[in-house]
């Protein structure tokens, strides 16, 4: 018995090999932007969330490093040379009387690296006492605060003046009736002009008004204040309370924490402890401070400014999804798998994201320099900053954009077709 051969097989028709569809880059980007096209205000409302929250990123933070620069030059010029001396004599003895002695001025300016140093205090005026132009009645001495101070204290407040001039050394050893107020104080009191030599009148007293101040680098709660010779306001009023008197000093830069340390001993040999010195702050501490304080709060508005933009996106790209579904179907039908499909929405709305960054980078670069003009201000603006910013807005979009990509993807060309 013979064992059979297995017959051969008939050759059959070949089935024709089908080419895998593709989606190139380049056709991905022609399809995104056909479909922004294609609404074009809608694609400007929906870019607008992303445009807010990349150029507010972009502005927070040039405004951030523009502002830390000038806080640099700030601090360095003004607050690293500037010295407090506190009176605590009542703090050490109760029966100790005033901490700074009447030659304060002379003994400081034997230390080197001081401009003006002078003391100053709140005058305390008799609860009925007035302050105006009459002697009969006017503002209430307690709302206008009357400050003692030497003339040193005065040009250590660095003040501008607006009309006539300060009192002077002679005006302080002649115990002269003179006052130097602020426009705040001259405003309220109707004082336009000193050249009719206005008077003023603290309680009974009249004083010759000499100078106007309009501004002040330090202390600027002065400008609502008026200013009266120290020796005039010991001959009327007395000596300052315990602990009422501070000292007011002005150095050469790098001189403020040497001045410190050596003014205590300086005024008092006999009780620097007396005496409390407060140097000046670090000014690099300060400006971490301030601008991490200002970083943490303007980059969470950035933020919230960007998930908005996405949502805005996210809400668009959705929307059109379900607009285009007839066209996904027929996509589906030619043979366009569901990846195809879903880069196409996923370019769309990174597009969209893109075009936000770039014009958002824009606007922001655009406010730090508009803002620094008018503050005559250096501006400042990383480069990090600008290369990262489009890139945020391009993130945004491609984040907002994997739901309603993923949807479409899921959808049938049947069932889209049928629709």
């Amino acid at each position: 018995m013979h064992p059979k051969r297995p017959r051969p097989k008939r050759p059959g028709p070949r089935r024709p090999r089908v080419a895998r569809t593709r989606l190139s880059v380049r056709d991905a980007l022609g399809e995104a932007v056909a479909g922004m096209l294609r609404r074009p205000g809608r694609t400007v409302l929906t870019a607008l969330g992303t445009v807010l929250g990349v150029g507010s990123f972009v502005a927070v933070l040039g405004l951030i490093a523009t502002l830390s620069s000038q806080i640099d030059g700030r601090f360095n010029a003004l607050t690293a040379t500037e010295v407090t001396v506190e009176d605590i004599a009542a703090r050490q003895d109760p029966f100790a009387g005033p901490g700074f002695p009447a030659d304060a001025e002379q003994r400081l300016h034997q230390l080197a690296g001081i401009e003006h140093a002078g003391v100053l205090w709140t005058v305390r005026l008799d609860p009925s006492a007035t302050l105006g132009p009459l002697p009969s009645g006017g503002t209430r001495a307690t709302g206008t605060p009357v400050v003692a101070a030497s003339p040193g204290a005065v040009a250590a407040l660095a003040p501008t003046l607006q009309q006539g001039r300060l009192y002077d050394a002679f005006a302080e050893r002649t115990h002269q009736r003179v006052v130097v107020i602020g426009s705040g104080v001259a405003e309220r009191l109707g004082i336009t002009t000193l050249a009719t030599r206005p008077a003023l009148y603290i309680g009974q007293e009249p004083f010759t008004v000499a100078g106007i101040i309009s501004d002040v680098r330090r202390r600027p709660e002065h400008l609502l204040s008026v200013l009266v010779p120290r020796a005039t306001a010991e001959e009327l009023w007395g000596p300052p309370e315990p602990g009422a008197a501070s000292m007011l000093i002005s150095t050469d830069l790098g001189a403020a924490r040497q001045v410190a340390a050596l003014a205590p001993m300086a005024l008092r040999p006999d009780h620097p402890d007396h005496l409390k010195a407060v140097p000046p702050p670090d000014p690099r501490m300060l400006r971490s401070g301030v601008g991490s304080d200002l970083s943490a709060l303007f980059l969470l508005l950035a933020g919230i400014c960007l998930v908005i933009g996405a949502v805005g996106i996210a809400n668009t790209t959705l929307v059109a999804v379900l607009e285009r579904t007839a066209e996904i179907g027929l996509r589906r039908a030619l043979g366009a798998r569901g990846r195809h499909v879903a880069a196409q929405f996923l370019t769309e709305s990174a597009a969209l994201g893109a075009l936000g960054g770039l014009v958002g980078t824009s606007l922001g670069e655009l406010t730090v320099v508009a803002v620094s003009l008018v503050r005559d201000w250096t501006p400042v603006i990383h480069p990090v900053t600008v290369a990262a910013a489009p890139l945020a807005g391009l993130l945004t979009g491609l984040l907002a954009g994997v739901h309603p990509a993923w949807r479409a993807a899921r959808i049938e060309p049947a069932e889209a077709l049928r629709r």
